[in-house]
């Protein structure tokens, strides 16, 4: 049975990629690849995440790139301590 991600999740996936990348970022075809999400959805995702602050975009050697602000380390860190602490009672996030 295939297990969907839900929103959160697919916001945490993209936190985690592009923080992953380090502070050059991340540019959005690989992105794509790595968050396992089509162009058009990952556009969605990305206006959202720029816009609550949560992500930056940037220019780096004439490219367009992503990158995680301090306000989205923060997000990805309490989305993690919760996802610990919800499993520690048996529930899946």
């Amino acid at each position: 049975m295939t297990q969907y991600r839900n929103s959160t999740q697919i916001v945490c996936a993209l936190l985690d990629v592009t923080q992953d990348a380090g502070q050059d970022g991340i540019a959005v075809t690989r992105m794509c690849r790595k968050a396992n999400l089509s162009y058009g959805r990952l556009k969605n995702f990305l206006n959202n995440l720029t816009s609550s602050g949560l992500m930056n975009e940037i220019t780096y050697d004439g490219k367009n790139a992503f990158v995680v602000t301090p306000k989205g380390i923060q997000f990805l860190d309490e989305y993690k301590k919760f996802h610990e602490f919800a499993g520690s009672f048996g529930l899946e996030m």
